[in-house]
Protein backbone atom coordinates (compact mmCIF):
# COMPACT_ATOMS: atom_id res chain seq x y z
CA UNK A 1 0.00 0.00 0.00
CA UNK A 2 1.29 3.44 -0.90
CA UNK A 3 2.15 5.93 1.81
CA UNK A 4 -0.75 8.35 2.29
CA UNK A 5 1.67 11.28 1.95
CA UNK A 6 2.46 10.14 -1.60
CA UNK A 7 -1.24 9.88 -2.45
CA UNK A 8 -1.78 13.37 -1.00
CA UNK A 9 1.09 14.70 -3.11
CA UNK A 10 -0.46 13.23 -6.26
CA UNK A 11 -3.82 14.74 -5.35
CA UNK A 12 -2.19 18.15 -4.89
CA UNK A 13 -0.55 17.79 -8.28
CA UNK A 14 -3.67 16.72 -10.17
CA UNK A 15 -5.88 19.39 -8.60
CA UNK A 16 -3.53 22.33 -8.23
CA UNK A 17 -0.94 24.45 -10.00
CA UNK A 18 2.01 22.12 -9.38
CA UNK A 19 3.95 21.34 -12.56
CA UNK A 20 4.78 17.77 -13.52
CA UNK A 21 8.49 18.54 -13.03
CA UNK A 22 7.89 19.77 -9.50
CA UNK A 23 5.67 16.79 -8.73
CA UNK A 24 8.30 14.30 -9.93
CA UNK A 25 11.02 16.07 -7.95
CA UNK A 26 8.97 15.92 -4.76
CA UNK A 27 7.96 12.32 -5.45
CA UNK A 28 11.63 11.39 -5.85
CA UNK A 29 12.40 13.02 -2.50
CA UNK A 30 9.64 11.00 -0.81
CA UNK A 31 10.53 7.76 -2.57
CA UNK A 32 14.26 8.13 -1.98
CA UNK A 33 15.39 8.29 -5.60
CA UNK A 34 14.25 9.12 -9.12
CA UNK A 35 14.26 5.42 -10.00
CA UNK A 36 11.97 4.63 -7.08
CA UNK A 37 9.69 7.54 -8.03
CA UNK A 38 9.32 6.29 -11.59
CA UNK A 39 8.46 2.84 -10.27
CA UNK A 40 5.64 4.35 -8.18
CA UNK A 41 4.23 6.52 -10.94
CA UNK A 42 2.22 3.81 -12.78
CA UNK A 43 0.46 3.01 -9.51
CA UNK A 44 -0.68 6.61 -9.16
CA UNK A 45 -1.78 7.49 -12.68
CA UNK A 46 -4.99 6.35 -14.34
CA UNK A 47 -4.91 2.89 -15.91
CA UNK A 48 -7.71 3.09 -18.46
CA UNK A 49 -7.17 -0.51 -19.58
CA UNK A 50 -9.20 -1.43 -16.49
CA UNK A 51 -12.15 0.76 -17.47
CA UNK A 52 -14.56 -1.65 -19.17
CA UNK A 53 -16.53 -3.37 -16.41
CA UNK A 54 -19.66 -3.63 -18.57
CA UNK A 55 -18.32 -5.70 -21.48
CA UNK A 56 -20.42 -8.76 -20.63
CA UNK A 57 -23.62 -6.71 -20.89
CA UNK A 58 -22.84 -4.97 -24.18
CA UNK A 59 -25.67 -6.73 -26.03
CA UNK A 60 -28.22 -5.14 -23.68
CA UNK A 61 -27.28 -1.60 -24.67
CA UNK A 62 -27.25 0.80 -27.58
CA UNK A 63 -24.10 2.93 -27.47
CA UNK A 64 -22.35 5.48 -29.64
CA UNK A 65 -21.44 9.13 -30.00
CA UNK A 66 -23.81 12.02 -30.55
CA UNK A 67 -23.44 15.74 -31.03
CA UNK A 68 -25.77 18.35 -29.57
CA UNK A 69 -25.86 22.15 -29.59
CA UNK A 70 -25.02 24.29 -26.59
CA UNK A 71 -24.39 27.96 -25.85
CA UNK A 72 -20.68 27.03 -25.84
CA UNK A 73 -20.87 25.46 -29.31
CA UNK A 74 -21.35 21.87 -30.55
CA UNK A 75 -20.69 19.19 -27.93
CA UNK A 76 -19.57 15.63 -28.60
CA UNK A 77 -20.92 13.11 -26.10
CA UNK A 78 -20.90 9.38 -25.51
CA UNK A 79 -24.39 7.93 -25.21
CA UNK A 80 -25.69 4.66 -23.77
CA UNK A 81 -29.26 3.42 -23.39
CA UNK A 82 -31.06 0.10 -22.90
CA UNK A 83 -32.06 -1.56 -26.16
CA UNK A 84 -35.62 -2.19 -24.97
CA UNK A 85 -37.69 0.74 -26.29
CA UNK A 86 -39.67 2.67 -23.68
CA UNK A 87 -39.80 6.14 -22.19
CA UNK A 88 -36.78 6.68 -19.95
CA UNK A 89 -35.43 9.38 -17.70
CA UNK A 90 -32.07 10.87 -18.65
CA UNK A 91 -28.82 11.10 -16.70
CA UNK A 92 -25.79 13.24 -17.57
CA UNK A 93 -22.46 11.70 -16.52
CA UNK A 94 -19.84 14.36 -15.77
CA UNK A 95 -16.16 13.52 -16.02
CA UNK A 96 -13.22 14.38 -13.79
CA UNK A 97 -10.62 17.02 -14.64
CA UNK A 98 -9.03 14.74 -17.28
CA UNK A 99 -11.92 15.01 -19.73
CA UNK A 100 -14.04 12.29 -21.32
CA UNK A 101 -12.29 8.93 -21.17
CA UNK A 102 -12.98 5.21 -21.19
CA UNK A 103 -13.79 5.11 -17.48
CA UNK A 104 -16.50 7.76 -17.73
CA UNK A 105 -17.94 6.04 -20.80
CA UNK A 106 -18.11 2.87 -18.71
CA UNK A 107 -19.97 4.76 -15.98
CA UNK A 108 -22.47 5.89 -18.63
CA UNK A 109 -23.04 2.24 -19.55
CA UNK A 110 -23.57 1.39 -15.87
CA UNK A 111 -26.29 4.04 -15.68
CA UNK A 112 -27.86 2.65 -18.87
CA UNK A 113 -27.84 -0.87 -17.43
CA UNK A 114 -29.79 0.56 -14.49
CA UNK A 115 -32.48 1.71 -16.94
CA UNK A 116 -31.57 5.26 -17.91
CA UNK A 117 -30.68 7.07 -21.10
CA UNK A 118 -27.20 8.30 -20.24
CA UNK A 119 -24.88 10.75 -21.95
CA UNK A 120 -21.33 11.63 -21.01
CA UNK A 121 -20.50 14.97 -22.64
CA UNK A 122 -16.94 15.92 -23.48
CA UNK A 123 -16.55 19.09 -21.46
CA UNK A 124 -13.54 20.02 -23.55
CA UNK A 125 -15.57 20.15 -26.78
CA UNK A 126 -15.26 23.98 -26.91
CA UNK A 127 -11.46 23.55 -26.98
CA UNK A 128 -11.33 20.80 -29.57
CA UNK A 129 -12.15 17.82 -27.37
CA UNK A 130 -10.29 15.66 -24.86
CA UNK A 131 -6.71 14.85 -25.94
CA UNK A 132 -5.17 11.42 -25.35
CA UNK A 133 -2.53 12.87 -23.02
CA UNK A 134 -4.14 13.14 -19.57
CA UNK A 135 -1.85 15.96 -18.43
CA UNK A 136 -2.75 17.97 -21.52
CA UNK A 137 -6.43 17.32 -20.75
CA UNK A 138 -5.92 18.67 -17.24
CA UNK A 139 -4.26 21.77 -18.67
CA UNK A 140 -7.17 22.34 -21.07
CA UNK A 141 -9.68 21.98 -18.25
CA UNK A 142 -7.89 24.90 -16.60
CA UNK A 143 -8.26 26.92 -19.82
CA UNK A 144 -12.00 26.27 -20.09
CA UNK A 145 -14.04 29.21 -18.84
CA UNK A 146 -16.55 28.37 -16.09
CA UNK A 147 -19.41 29.69 -18.21
CA UNK A 148 -18.46 27.57 -21.23
CA UNK A 149 -18.15 24.48 -19.04
CA UNK A 150 -21.57 25.13 -17.49
CA UNK A 151 -23.21 25.61 -20.90
CA UNK A 152 -21.81 22.30 -22.18
CA UNK A 153 -23.64 20.37 -19.47
CA UNK A 154 -26.78 22.50 -19.41
CA UNK A 155 -26.98 21.66 -23.11
CA UNK A 156 -26.71 17.96 -22.26
CA UNK A 157 -29.68 18.19 -19.90
CA UNK A 158 -31.70 20.02 -22.55
CA UNK A 159 -30.76 17.35 -25.11
CA UNK A 160 -32.02 14.56 -22.85
CA UNK A 161 -35.31 16.32 -22.14
CA UNK A 162 -36.20 16.46 -25.83
CA UNK A 163 -34.81 13.03 -26.69
CA UNK A 164 -37.34 10.63 -28.27
CA UNK A 165 -39.04 8.46 -25.65
CA UNK A 166 -37.81 10.75 -22.86
CA UNK A 167 -39.87 11.10 -19.68
CA UNK A 168 -38.64 14.68 -19.29
CA UNK A 169 -37.04 13.93 -15.93
CA UNK A 170 -33.28 14.47 -15.74
CA UNK A 171 -30.49 13.88 -13.29
CA UNK A 172 -26.73 14.18 -13.26
CA UNK A 173 -23.83 12.52 -11.52
CA UNK A 174 -20.32 13.95 -11.48
CA UNK A 175 -16.93 13.04 -10.10
CA UNK A 176 -14.23 15.42 -8.78
CA UNK A 177 -14.36 18.36 -11.24
CA UNK A 178 -17.61 16.80 -12.39
CA UNK A 179 -18.86 16.66 -8.81
CA UNK A 180 -18.45 20.42 -8.58
CA UNK A 181 -20.27 20.70 -11.91
CA UNK A 182 -23.13 18.56 -10.61
CA UNK A 183 -23.56 21.03 -7.74
CA UNK A 184 -23.30 23.90 -10.22
CA UNK A 185 -26.00 22.40 -12.45
CA UNK A 186 -28.28 22.11 -9.43
CA UNK A 187 -27.78 25.83 -8.83
CA UNK A 188 -28.29 26.82 -12.48
CA UNK A 189 -31.00 24.49 -13.82
CA UNK A 190 -34.34 24.73 -11.99
CA UNK A 191 -35.70 21.86 -14.11
CA UNK A 192 -33.07 19.41 -12.85
CA UNK A 193 -34.69 16.70 -10.74
CA UNK A 194 -31.66 15.10 -9.10
CA UNK A 195 -27.92 15.73 -8.78
CA UNK A 196 -25.26 13.42 -7.35
CA UNK A 197 -21.84 14.82 -6.52
CA UNK A 198 -18.87 12.55 -5.78
CA UNK A 199 -16.21 14.48 -3.84
CA UNK A 200 -17.12 17.70 -5.61
CA UNK A 201 -16.37 21.27 -4.62
CA UNK A 202 -19.40 22.95 -3.07
CA UNK A 203 -21.18 26.03 -4.49
CA UNK A 204 -21.28 29.30 -2.60
CA UNK A 205 -23.77 29.28 0.27
CA UNK A 206 -25.45 32.32 -1.28
CA UNK A 207 -26.35 30.22 -4.35
CA UNK A 208 -27.98 27.37 -2.44
CA UNK A 209 -31.48 28.97 -2.41
CA UNK A 210 -31.56 28.49 -6.20
CA UNK A 211 -31.37 24.69 -5.89
CA UNK A 212 -34.61 22.88 -6.73
CA UNK A 213 -33.15 19.42 -7.36
CA UNK A 214 -32.77 16.70 -4.76
CA UNK A 215 -29.10 16.10 -3.93
CA UNK A 216 -26.94 13.14 -2.99
CA UNK A 217 -23.42 14.00 -1.84
CA UNK A 218 -20.61 11.45 -1.52
CA UNK A 219 -17.37 12.42 0.25
CA UNK A 220 -14.10 10.62 1.02
CA UNK A 221 -12.93 10.67 4.62
CA UNK A 222 -9.30 11.41 3.71
CA UNK A 223 -10.17 14.18 1.25
CA UNK A 224 -9.52 17.16 3.53
CA UNK A 225 -9.22 19.56 0.59
CA UNK A 226 -12.83 19.06 -0.54
CA UNK A 227 -14.29 18.24 2.87
CA UNK A 228 -13.39 21.66 4.24
CA UNK A 229 -16.40 23.07 2.39
CA UNK A 230 -18.96 20.63 3.79
CA UNK A 231 -20.08 22.47 6.97
CA UNK A 232 -21.06 25.69 5.19
CA UNK A 233 -22.75 23.81 2.37
CA UNK A 234 -24.74 21.56 4.68
CA UNK A 235 -25.79 24.49 6.85
CA UNK A 236 -27.07 26.34 3.77
CA UNK A 237 -28.90 23.26 2.49
CA UNK A 238 -30.66 22.86 5.84
CA UNK A 239 -31.47 26.56 6.12
CA UNK A 240 -33.08 26.56 2.67
CA UNK A 241 -34.97 23.30 2.99
CA UNK A 242 -33.11 21.58 0.14
CA UNK A 243 -33.67 17.83 0.00
CA UNK A 244 -30.29 16.13 0.34
CA UNK A 245 -28.48 13.02 1.52
CA UNK A 246 -24.83 13.18 2.54
CA UNK A 247 -22.54 10.20 2.95
CA UNK A 248 -18.98 10.18 4.29
CA UNK A 249 -16.83 7.14 3.45
CA UNK A 250 -14.24 6.89 6.19
CA UNK A 251 -10.66 5.93 5.42
CA UNK A 252 -10.88 6.37 1.65
CA UNK A 253 -9.36 8.88 -0.76
CA UNK A 254 -10.61 11.37 -3.30
CA UNK A 255 -11.39 9.43 -6.51
CA UNK A 256 -12.41 6.33 -4.54
CA UNK A 257 -15.10 5.53 -7.12
CA UNK A 258 -12.70 5.47 -10.08
CA UNK A 259 -11.63 1.87 -10.64
CA UNK A 260 -8.79 3.03 -12.91
CA UNK A 261 -7.25 5.20 -10.16
CA UNK A 262 -4.95 2.65 -8.56
CA UNK A 263 -4.54 2.96 -4.77
CA UNK A 264 -7.14 5.73 -4.53
CA UNK A 265 -9.88 3.35 -5.68
CA UNK A 266 -11.81 1.61 -2.93
CA UNK A 267 -13.98 -1.24 -4.20
CA UNK A 268 -16.30 -1.48 -1.20
CA UNK A 269 -16.95 2.26 -0.97
CA UNK A 270 -17.38 2.56 -4.74
CA UNK A 271 -19.93 -0.27 -4.83
CA UNK A 272 -21.93 1.14 -1.93
CA UNK A 273 -21.90 4.70 -3.29
CA UNK A 274 -23.07 3.54 -6.72
CA UNK A 275 -25.84 1.40 -5.24
CA UNK A 276 -27.00 4.42 -3.26
CA UNK A 277 -26.83 6.58 -6.38
CA UNK A 278 -28.98 4.25 -8.48
CA UNK A 279 -31.50 3.87 -5.65
CA UNK A 280 -31.63 7.68 -5.37
CA UNK A 281 -32.27 8.03 -9.09
CA UNK A 282 -35.01 5.43 -8.75
CA UNK A 283 -36.74 7.61 -6.14
CA UNK A 284 -36.25 10.93 -7.92
CA UNK A 285 -36.36 10.02 -11.62
CA UNK A 286 -38.09 6.67 -11.87
CA UNK A 287 -36.78 4.75 -14.88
Amino acid sequence: MLDQKIINLFDAYTHGAMTRKEFLQRLAQMAGSTVAAMALLPQLELNLTQANTTAADADKLQTGYVEYPSEAGPVRAYMAAPRKPKKRSGVVIIHENRGLNAHIEDVARRAALAGYTAIAPDGLSPLGGTPEDTDEARTRIGQLTPEAALQVFLGGLAYLRQYPKATGKTGCVGFCWGGAMANNLAVNDPQLNAAVAFYGRQPAAADVPKIKAALMLHYAGLDTRINAGIPDYEAALKANGVSYELFMYDGVNHAFHNDTAGPRYDKAAAKLAWQRTIAFFGKTLGK
